[in-house]
């Protein structure tokens, strides 16, 4: 790149509108057609859309809510406005697209469950296991700013097996409903885009990384 060439800088934030905008718009279509806990076959048995809510960080771990919740917003806030700097400065150093590419999608990942997080409680009503919420309800949502719930949808158990079908493995292995599960966590859009990033930077961006 030329010297002062924002065309990294530029190409950063394409990629982050592009993630926020398949991130929400898929959220916000499972929030107002599914009911809690409903599932959808996609692909065969092994991906489903498979609707959750969690009070925590990707994944959801770290789960919680009254303060907990509370300082996980405030911390994901805190923690993309810092992305975004470290982005602004690199692109001014022109710093290889690559490594602008990895950085994007891990603070556009983060900002897709700010998301949820700052607005959802606000512009939604509860979602239920029996009726499906409502956008902007009249009587207001089901929570205050920056205590919303974030949408999880995406489902991949891949291996199912019984626990009488595979005995051989240690009972660690099976949840409460006495399957072993390969993958059994729930997932978005926005924690995708996290862990793609963050793989992207460590296998392919390395020696940026080693260089800090």
């Amino acid at each position: 790149m030329k010297k002062n060439d924002n065309r990294g800088l530029l190409w950063s934030f394409v990629v982050m509108f592009v993630v926020l905008l398949v991130d929400q718009v898929l959220k916000i279509w499972v929030k107002t057609n599914m009911t809690l806990g409903q599932e959808i076959p996609v692909i065969g048995k092994w991906f489903k859309l498979l609707f959750i809510e969690n009070e925590g960080m990707a994944f959801g771990w770290l789960g919680g809510g009254g303060a907990i919740k509370l300082i996980l917003s405030l911390f994901r806030i805190v923690a993309v406005v810092a992305l975004f700097i470290i982005i602004f400065r690199l692109s001014k150093k022109n710093t290889k697209f690559g490594v602008l590419f990895g950085l994007s999608l891990i603070t556009a990942g983060a900002m897709g469950n700010i998301l949820d997080s700052v607005f959802y409680g606000r512009i939604f009503s509860e979602s239920t296991v029996f009726q499906v919420a409502t956008l902007f309800p009249e009587g207001g949502g089901y929570a205050s700013w920056l205590h919303g719930r974030v949408v999880d949808m995406l489902y991949f158990p891949i291996i199912d097996v019984a626990r009488e079908n595979a005995s051989w493995l240690p009972n660690f292995f099976f949840g409460p409903d006495g399957h072993f599960i390969f993958f059994r966590p729930i997932f978005n859009f926005a924690d995708s885009a996290i862990t793609i990033g963050v793989f992207y930077m460590l296998l392919f961006q390395w020696k940026w990384l080693k260089n800090l």
